[in-house]
């Protein structure tokens, strides 16, 4: 099986500069929220999805440029699905000579059994796929977790949380793993749905598509992803503003006690984020913040980046 298709040279000359908008977005999100330290052993979670294999392709990218050393270790979980071709994501790891783990345990008998007919599987399957993946990731010495969620992902949760949990909840880029054991990291984090869509297209990644969960119909995560690719087309620019939201938190101008003291600000308080404007007229920028056309290449502004250099 060959997992590099010949491209023309226009084809190669694009492959190129989308990877390189990948790279700059996944160096810049591992300095952000110092992701990645000299020295880590990192654990890369592949699914066989487009999300997971380009996650891989970017790091091993950036292995061979960044001014520290960190180790990869690419490790799936065969869940024993009816059908699952256990031979593709092996034959496709030792093409590429990088370390990997199958681990094979039977969640999909768990999950079958346990969930009845008709209901949605992706909450007891995802719990029980955590728990083997920690457990994986301490018997192979790993100091990170690192997740394909990418900024689309992010932004579905929020949403998610938002419209059914009652939470100004998203996803967070770097965090500690609900058994305070591990750190999980999600390199993605900066990266848009399309450019890695378009990156495992021209790639042709050997995608294993999830029967047991991804395909069930009318999930509420699918519901917010259509209501977002909807806005992402009729109103260019507003998925970008939304993630900068997420990263321009006012908590005097939000409602939590538990973030700002609101029984502090009595008569002598100090102005705090320009006070309240309830009668004044919203100043808006007439480009949604954080837009940027398709194919702007520029070089990123900050100088404290992960080392990104050219590709050829």
């Amino acid at each position: 099986m060959s997992f590099n298709p010949e491209i023309t040279h226009k084809q190669q000359y694009n492959l190129n500069k989308l990877q390189k908008r990948l790279r700059r977005s996944v160096g810049e999100a591992i300095a952000d929220f110092s992701m990645i330290e000299e020295g880590d052993r990192i654990m890369v979670c592949l699914s066989g999805g487009k999300d997971s294999y380009t996650m891989l392709e970017i790091l091993r990218s950036l292995q061979k440029s960044a001014p520290i050393n960190f180790s990869l270790i690419a490790v799936n979980l065969d869940q024993k699905q009816p059908g699952f071709p256990g031979h593709i994501l092996p034959e496709y790891l030792e093409s590429l000579g990088v370390e990997y783990k199958i681990v094979e345990e039977d969640t999909y008998s768990i999950v079958k059994e346990k969930v009845p007919e008709g209901k949605t599987t992706c909450s007891l399957c995802s719990r029980l796929r955590r728990g083997i993946l920690y457990r994986t990731a301490t018997e192979l010495g790993c100091t990170k977790i690192a997740l394909g969620h990418h900024r689309d992902d992010i932004i579905q949760t929020l949403f998610l949380n938002m419209f059914y949990g009652g939470k100004m909840k998203g996803m967070p880029p770097k965090l500690m793993s609900d058994d305070g054991k591990h750190i999980v990291i999600r390199p993605l984090a900066y990266c848009r749905e399309k450019d890695i869509i378009r990156f495992s297209e021209a790639k042709q990644f050997p995608i294993i598509p999830c029967n047991l969960c991804g395909s069930q119909p009318n999930l509420q995560r699918q519901v917010i992803g259509d209501m977002l690719r909807d806005w992402d087309k009729r109103y260019p620019g507003r998925i970008e503003t939304m993630f900068s939201a997420m990263q321009n938190v006012v908590p005097s101008h939000m409602a939590d006690t538990t973030l700002f003291d609101f029984h502090a600000v009595t008569h002598g308080s100090p102005v705090v984020e320009g006070g309240d404007l309830a009668f004044d007229r919203e100043t808006l920028p007439t480009t949604p913040m954080g837009w940027q056309p398709e194919d702007n290449d520029d070089e990123p502004r900050a100088v404290d980046r992960l080392d990104i250099v050219e590709l050829n």
